[in-house]
């Protein structure tokens, strides 16, 4: 009677385990996602965004990693709308492509064409776990495939991140993707790093984690210790601009840091001091927009400097 009650007992426990760790799984990988609408209005609290209704944009659809659908739209450099420049921008988690909107005039000054999406699982997209990178990384480059053959092989294209939308152009480049640079803002070198010191600072064993994680293949199909950007640098050749907020307490800068070292190619750091979290381009607006050029200028071999109103 008493190693049944104790087997009843460890089975409740394991259970119930099982059920934290699936909790924990769906949690890590939940998407709070935000209206177009919602994220427009952030935009346009923190900064000029006025500039917005001028431009002219197209929208469109791409066929990304396993036949998933993104949300894609392609906006054209009003001061040179036959630029054969273009760059790629990916927003940060739980954001949108209105999150992009702060970047746009730094590369509308360079002369280069812009084209926002939706990651996966955001925006106007259908729903779906986030892979931090994995599963991401594979709708980029189907977005790199699909922007070399709708504006032609000759254009030169460019790859711009931040956050989550940073660790995806950094993961991309495992497959030396036809890009001229990439430029990441705030990303993580891999994303179980981050989530074990979200879980120190909870005072959650770590092994809680290691089971939400074992959990998350088994429901997702995907493993987030895979979720690494730095190992997709081992043979990278593509120039890598690496902004980062110094007060970031969330991704920290060594990430970048870390990230610089690994690389092979080409590559700056530039850390802006106070600046925490995605706040690097509002915290210094033209600081930013002259490193971005500057690095640009090196890898394209052009006079890149902002062309002013």
């Amino acid at each position: 009677m008493l190693f049944q009650i104790i087997a009843l007992i460890i089975a409740i426990v394991l259970v119930a385990f099982c059920l934290v760790s699936a909790g924990l799984a769906f949690y890590i990988t939940g998407i709070k996602r935000q209206s177009l609408r919602e994220a427009k209005a952030w935009q346009d609290d923190h900064y000029d965004t006025s500039f917005w209704d001028e431009l002219e944009r197209t929208e469109y659809e791409v066929r990304g990693f396993r036949n998933y659908l993104l949300h894609a739209m392609f906006v054209v450099n009003p001061k040179d709308p036959d630029s054969k420049k273009y760059v790629i921008l990916s927003h940060g988690y739980t954001d949108n492509r209105m999150g992009d909107l702060k970047y746009l005039p730094v590369y509308l000054s360079l002369g280069f064409h812009c084209i926002i999406y939706d990651l996966r699982g955001h925006g106007i997209n259908a729903p779906s776990r986030c892979s931090y990178s994995i599963r991401e990384r594979e709708d980029l480059l189907a977005l790199i495939r699909d922007s070399k053959k709708r504006y032609g092989d000759d254009i030169i294209l460019g790859l711009h991140g931040e956050s989550l939308g940073g660790a995806t152009t950094i993961a991309s480049l495992y497959a030396g993707p036809e890009v001229a640079f990439a430029v990441a803002d705030c990303a993580f070198a891999d994303i179980e790093n981050v989530l074990r010191k979200a879980m120190s600072a909870a005072r959650i064993p770590g092994f809680v984690l290691d089971s939400a994680m074992a959990m998350g293949r088994l429901l997702f199909g995907f493993d987030l210790k895979k979720a690494r950007p730095i190992d997709s640098l081992k043979k990278n050749e593509i120039p890598i601009l690496f902004i980062h907020g110094k007060e970031d307490g969330f991704i920290p800068p060594e990430n970048s840091q870390r990230m610089a070292e690994a690389t092979g190619g080409l590559c700056e750091v530039h850390l802006f001091e106070g600046a925490g979290h995605a706040e690097s381009v509002l915290t210094d607006p033209e600081r930013y927009r002259r490193y971005v050029g500057a690095f640009l200028g090196q890898v394209i071999g052009e006079d890149m400097r902002p062309h002013r109103k």
